[in-house]
């Protein structure tokens, strides 16, 4: 049983709740005899209360963005296989999930390539890993954000929906070319576009390079003008692989056929 605190412990303790600092509430008794052990400055006591509920902080503030930025589960780097997409550098993409450069400047990045070669798999690896590194993502379908904007445009309300998207460094568009040949959903996706071009990165996967995206927006005019402002300022990954998804069932179906028992040799008594 652990001994009663004295009545100053317990006013450090009430007044550390009080004032919201639960790491230095749960963390100071120990820090604090440590401190006396080694005859610690009152600075460095101090210091070191400060920088566990620093690091506290930072952890619940990844964990709040983590959950925000609804990503895929499973999807990382460590788990991304590079050697089945070589025109991919794992160095060029540890440099992305840094982030510092391009986010700052508003850049962004392009992922095409056809089904199944590890598109969302990238796009969402390098969301969650810039979330590790303390910014903000958001992961979508892209027809999912397009249908929300859709409604906040009908409720009169669209202004300030792309507002709220800014506290997003990266917005992560996925499947692209999916959304419908349709005025009402292009033109969102057009002014949203449009609202963060050059002060808000994207990274956007298509199936179909640019020569395509006619399929996407109405005109050819929006179409030019939507694909100059991503290319601008943008690292452009074209992961023209063979489909990673049918690849892996080829292999399991070679797998079960070799494992198979040989079927029983008849004899003439059969």
């Amino acid at each position: 049983m652990s001994p009663p605190l004295s009545i100053d412990a317990a006013r450090v303790e009430l007044m550390l709740g009080e004032l919201r600092l639960p790491a230095m509430k749960a963390m100071w008794s120990r820090i604090a005899e440590q401190s006396d052990k080694e005859g610690w400055p009152a600075a460095r006591f101090l210091s070191r209360l400060a920088e566990a509920e620093m690091a506290d902080r930072g952890r619940r503030r990844i964990a709040r963005h983590m959950a925000d930025a609804d990503l895929p589960e499973g999807k990382t780097v460590e788990a991304f296989e590079f050697e089945l997409v070589p025109m991919v550098s794992k160095a060029q993409v540890m440099a992305l999930v840094a982030g510092d450069s391009w986010l700052k400047s508003g850049a962004n990045l392009l992922l095409f390539g056809g089904q199944g070669t590890g598109k969302s798999h990238l796009a969402a690896a390098i969301g969650r890993g810039l979330v590790e590194n303390g910014w903000r993502v958001l992961y979508t379908r892209t027809t999912d954000l397009v249908q929300r904007l859709q409604v906040a445009r009908r409720d009169l309300v669209l202004e300030s929906a792309l507002a709220k998207l800014d506290k997003y460094h990266l917005l992560i568009l996925d499947d692209i070319a999916y959304v419908s040949k349709d005025q009402a959903e292009t033109s969102v996706l057009f002014e949203l576009i449009g609202t963060r071009y050059e002060r808000r990165s994207m990274l956007i996967t298509a199936n179909q390079a640019f020569g395509q995206w006619g399929k996407v927006f109405p005109d050819k005019a929006m179409t030019l003008a939507a694909i100059d402002r991503l290319v601008h300022h943008a690292t452009i990954f074209e992961m023209n692989v063979e489909s990673y998804r049918a690849r892996k069932a080829l292999e399991r179906k070679r797998l079960e056929a070799r494992t198979q028992p040989s079927a029983a040799i008849k004899t003439d008594d059969d």
